[in-house]
This record gives structure tokens, sequence and C-alpha cells, in this order.
């Protein structure tokens, strides 16, 4: 499986494919060189869910590993409501839900129904305001869409020619040690 795609990394490709190779580069260091407050608050927050103590409840899976052939795509869950067929992805704080945030439940929806899951809905848990935030399982146009997403992920060449945007750079955990811009991000 080591040629399958981390779900978790798909939002991280839409804001800056880049970010991929460095956190690749970075990833067996210490994680304060470049956690910011974010990353570590959402990581602490995450843990009920990844040790499943969130819940007791034999009705729920919790932090379930997943993977899809098709897609070549592998991650884990958050939650899945078994006698509800609905699948959640549980966020400390979403002011806004990016497409990326979206292709990561659609991922999680689809590696569900391959392996055999029937998923009927699927939702964004705000942990912060106890919200839930429905979202609408993809179509057929979607799902062509999100198999366009996958092959760019996978033709990406970081050695490629490479314009930094400023205005993502400076939300990036990664800027400070990023070999292709100057900006500093707004966590240093």
């Amino acid at each position: 499986m080591d040629d399958y795609i981390a779900i978790s990394t798909l939002n991280d490709f839409i804001f800056c494919p880049y970010s991929i190779y460095l956190h690749n580069v970075y990833m067996d260091t210490d994680e304060t060189m470049y956690h910011a407050t974010p990353q570590t608050r959402g990581k602490l927050v995450h843990e009920a869910t990844d040790n499943k103590t969130s819940t007791n409840r034999s009705d729920i899976l919790l932090s379930l590993p997943v993977y899809s052939e098709r897609f070549g795509i592998m991650g884990k869950i958050d939650q899945y409501k078994v006698k509800g067929k609905k699948l959640i992805e549980r966020k400390y704080q979403l002011k806004k839900i990016f497409r990326g945030q979206i292709y990561q439940l659609w991922a999680q929806m689809f590696c569900m129904r391959e392996m055999g899951f029937p998923v009927e809905s699927i939702a964004f848990y705000e942990i912060s305001t106890n919200k839930m935030i429905p979202v609408d399982m993809p179509n057929s146009e979607d799902e062509k869409e999100f198999e366009g997403f996958i092959a760019r992920f996978r033709n990406y060449d970081p050695a490629e020619n490479f314009t930094p945007n400023p205005n993502k750079c400076e939300h990036c955990i990664y800027c400070n040690l990023c070999d292709k811009t100057e900006t500093e991000n707004v966590y240093s």
C-alpha cells in the first residue's frame, strides 16, 4: 500500500501541492518545528476519536481504517453511525468548508462503500460549536471530478515549476521551512 494516497493529505494538496512534498521531508522530525496552534489543538481534540474513547455506543464505529483499491487511497474515518448509515468527519472548527475537506469526506465514503459499508449520508461535526453540518452526497459528476483530482495528485512532480501563493504561504505550517518562498507564516 506504499503507493496509496493518504486521505488526510487531500485538502493539503489543494492548499499547496508542494506542502505534501515538505510533509514527507519533515514527517520524521519533531512536529513542534512546524506545527502551529491550530494543528496542535486539532490533534489534541482528535485523540478521543483516535483512541476510540469519544463514545462507548456499540452502534458507532470510531477511527476505522479504510481503503479503496479503485482510487488508490487509504486512511481512517472519524465516525460511522451504523444504524443511520451516516459517515461523520469531526473538525474542531470550520469557519469555511474547503473543497479539499469535501474530497476527504467523499474519499472516506468511497472507501466505506467499497469495503461493503452502506453510507446514505455524510456530514462534518464541528466540535467547538457542537453542530452537525450535512454535506450533499457526491453525484456522478462529482465522482468524475474526484477521480480527476486523484489523477492530478498522483501525477504531481515537486520538481516542476511552482509558483507560491503568498496569501496561502503565510498560513502554511511549512512556510518557514519552504525553499520556494520568503514569506513568514502568521504563526511565527
